[in-house]
């Protein structure tokens, strides 16, 4: 399970030109699912999303994560992050998920963020457009 986050100031993601999902302050996680990833695997990446220190302290220094720092999250799924890139000019997605297990596993997911923080999503397999303010930039990508 993959886990590509930003630091955002603000982010929002559209479907047909309606906003389904919107954060100020926060973290947009875009998330991939992979054929052996399970609830453990997506426990394990909520905790480290949730709890990885990339806000600043009072200090500057980044030593907050985004509860601390009093943000939201947006998840949005992103299958082509399970993309296999070594070879050739051409993504191969034997790696990714089938879509039934994928989409059971981002849902499991969003409800262990939502459990935890204010948490806005996009919709699973919708064509999405993202509109965001990545602040820093600051981009990490976690994998578990």
């Amino acid at each position: 399970m993959i886990a590509l986050i930003q630091r955002v100031t603000h982010a929002s993601v559209s479907v047909d030109e309606k906003i389904v999902g919107q954060i100020g302050h926060g973290l947009l996680v875009l998330l991939g699912v992979e054929k052996d990833d399970n609830e453990q695997k997506a426990n394990r990446l909520c905790e480290r999303v949730l709890g990885y220190r990339i806000f600043s302290d009072a200090d500057g220094k980044m030593n907050l994560n985004v509860q601390q720092a009093g943000g939201s999250v947006l998840v949005v799924s992103q299958f082509t992050l399970a993309a296999d890139t070594q070879k050739g000019m051409r993504p191969s997605f034997t790696k990714g998920a089938l879509p039934d297990d994928a989409n059971r596993l981002y849902q499991y997911f969003v409800a262990q963020c939502q459990a935890q923080i204010k948490t806005q999503t996009g919709i699973f397999a919708a064509d999405m457009q993202i509109s965001l303010t990545n602040d820093g930039p600051v981009t990490f990508w976690l994998q578990v």
